[in-house]
């Protein structure tokens, strides 16, 4: 049993995998849904553009994975651009529909900001989680990207962010949770919410 890491081919998710690996935990990196065992966890990292993500998941036969691993239970973490797949579609790519996931629609920055959002941001708790235990609100975490989710039901909305406005970015529910940030860049925040994560798939 492991955490596994979806490689669908957008971007580089060895760091993913190293930090899980720093922190003890068996993560392996898969392509395909062949290439998986019984899985402790899920984690849907990725970076570039909704639609040609959407493809490649689709491609790669792994829509159908993460809605079978979701319904049995499975924690499944989005990180960036996987954040943004949990949900309907995304105005980047009109048309193209996401996982669906969560309901609600990915929108770009708003505001008189530079586009993307690059750096370094303090994140807001806006209510209690097990993967943010030991994580103050407030806490600063390490962002790259220019869309971010609606969430239609404000009941999933974990953490929200300034940059020009406030947005949403960290989401959970059951066992699905999502962050717009990089946790595995965030430094010793982001590592504890992985390990938090690690620890909620495998009981220990």
């Amino acid at each position: 049993m492991a955490i596994y890491v979806l490689d669908y081919g957008m971007g580089n998710l060895r760091s993913v995998e190293k930090a899980f690996a720093f922190l003890g935990h068996e993560c392996r990196v898969i392509g395909s849904p062949e290439e998986v065992g019984k899985a402790e966890g899920l984690v849907l990292p990725g970076v570039g553009a909704f639609g040609r993500a959407m493809e490649e998941l689709e491609r790669r036969g792994f829509v159908e994975l993460v809605w079978e691993a979701v319904e049995e239970g499975v924690p499944l973490l989005g990180i960036c651009l996987g954040f943004q797949l949990l949900f309907e579609e995304s105005e980047e790519s009109p048309g193209v529909r996401g996982l669906g996931l969560l309901a609600g629609k990915v929108r770009r920055l708003g505001g008189r900001v530079k586009v993307p959002h690059m750096g370094w941001n303090d994140v807001r708790w806006v209510r209690e989680h097990s993967v943010l235990q030991g994580v103050r609100s407030g806490s600063f975490f390490y962002f790259v990207h220019s869309y971010h989710p609606v969430p239609e039901e404000r009941e999933v909305i974990l953490g929200v962010t300034d940059y020009g406005e406030e947005f949403v970015s960290a989401v959970s529910r059951e066992n699905i949770i999502g962050f717009q940030f990089h946790p595995e860049k965030s430094s010793s925040a982001g590592l504890r919410i992985l390990n938090n994560f690690a620890r909620t798939c495998t009981g220990r």
